[in-house]
């Protein structure tokens, strides 16, 4: 089978819903109130059991880069290691289903077995299969293994980046550590100048965390703003006047609230900004 990294979390996902429909559905099928859930249940559970194994192919072909992660290694191993007890438990009910197709007719009572066997298999495989991807959550959300290497595009890792460097400041403000915070969202605008939104979290972080209310007015006016795209216009607007009323002008504020009053006489944002200084 050829190298097929890319393809792992679509596979996986598959795989998490074919297998545990089945298992609900196998065991429904014991019931024999619903007569369609014992063939849905063996056409899940097989099918379920052949993503599986694509599943913990893809998943071994894509652990090198994520495990090389520093202090990811043990997350990516147990990953690994609970995705290979699924399969392989899923292997051996995917057996019994098969068993039980061919027993039906010749032997009923051996194929009524082998459908409870795999029951009963298929519950212990579910919470195996939950185990595994609660552990794949881990390396993805905890280690962000996978997270912008995925397709090979250096772009994605960029965004990576952009991302590490976005949440981290956010964390540093909520401690309070306005200077590691700056200092965060300042590289985030050098890393994306041309992005309006980096760039207005950057200017925000200048007001909110540098208390630098004149640099930001310099970045402010440097920054050109579409005349038809009424959220950028608000949102250089609203730190206009964050920076005015820094420096205590508060008639530069209110003229520039009054101005985009004007020009979106909707929006009450804007309203309840100018009664907080009026």
């Amino acid at each position: 089978m050829p190298t097929i990294p890319e393809l792992h979390p679509q596979v996986v996902h598959f795989t998490i819903a074919l297998l545990f429909a089945g298992v609900v559905f196998r065991w429904i099928s014991l019931t024999g109130r619903a007569a369609f859930t014992g063939p849905a249940a063996a056409v899940l559970l097989l099918v379920g059991t052949a993503a599986a194994v694509v599943a913990v192919k893809s998943g071994d072909d894509a652990h090198g880069p994520a495990e090389r992660v520093p202090g990811a290694r043990t997350a990516v191993i147990e990953h690994e290691e609970w995705g290979e007890r699924t399969r392989n438990m899923f292997l051996f009910v995917a057996a019994f289903e098969i068993g039980a197709l061919i027993a039906r007719r010749r032997t009923p009572r051996i194929a009524k077995g082998l459908i409870v066997g795999s029951a009963i298999l298929g519950l212990i495989g579910a919470w195996m299969l939950y185990e595994t991807a609660e552990h794949g959550g881990e390396v993805v959300y905890v280690y962000a293994g996978g997270v912008g290497i995925r397709s090979g595009d250096t772009a994605d890792v960029t965004r990576l980046y952009v991302a590490g460097l976005y949440h981290s400041a956010q964390q540093a403000r909520v401690r309070h550590d306005s200077a590691r915070a700056a200092d965060l969202f300042a590289a985030l605008g050098r890393q994306l100048p041309a992005d309006t939104t980096a760039r207005f979290l950057a200017i925000e972080s200048l007001i909110r965390d540098r208390r630098d209310s004149r640099t930001a007015l310099a970045e402010l006016e440097r920054t050109d703003v579409p005349s038809d795209n009424q959220r950028w216009r608000l949102r250089h607007g609203f730190l206009k006047v964050d920076a005015f009323l820094l420096q205590d002008r508060v008639d530069s504020a209110r003229a520039t609230l009054e101005q985009l009053g004007r020009d979106f006489p909707a929006v009450q944002r804007v309203k309840d900004r100018l009664a907080e200084i009026r």
